[in-house]
């Protein structure tokens, strides 16, 4: 389209229809990404379970390595003294912790029980920085 020869009024108009278009095309694009997430979720899951493993398990790896690359954040991190390769530092539980706290009697879901099984039943590692 030859925009020179539009008249003041009707590229006003012209650019009004582009930006209501491109604000619908923006709520149809996030609602697809939305979408599209819950359909990874559910893929990335049936690996997991397909393979043997517990979804919070392999997931607390996949989150634990990406937060090595980060930045300057640093959490303490709990090692379990019975297996160093199970480690917590902050967010969901992992199964092998819900496992062990549940097994010493401990509400995993209680902030109180799991405060006490860190400092009873785990080895904190401060960070280094």
């Amino acid at each position: 389209m030859e925009y020179n020869n539009l008249s003041l009024e009707e590229l006003q108009r012209q650019l009004q229809e582009a930006d209501a278009k491109r604000s619908e095309l923006e709520k149809v694009l996030e609602g697809k990404r939305q979408e599209g997430k819950g359909e990874i979720v559910e893929r990335i899951k049936s690996i997991i379970l397909d393979n043997g493993y517990d979804p919070e398990d392999i997931m607390s790896l996949v989150l634990r390595r990406r937060r090595k690359f980060l930045g300057s954040r640093q959490y303490r991190h709990y090692v379990d003294p019975n297996n160093p390769d199970n480690v917590y530092s902050r967010g969901v539980l992992p199964g092998w912790m819900k496992s062990r706290m549940i097994e010493q009697g401990y509400d995993p879901s209680s902030k109180e029980d799991r405060e006490t099984f860190k400092s009873n039943s785990l080895r904190l590692v401060e960070p280094q920085g």
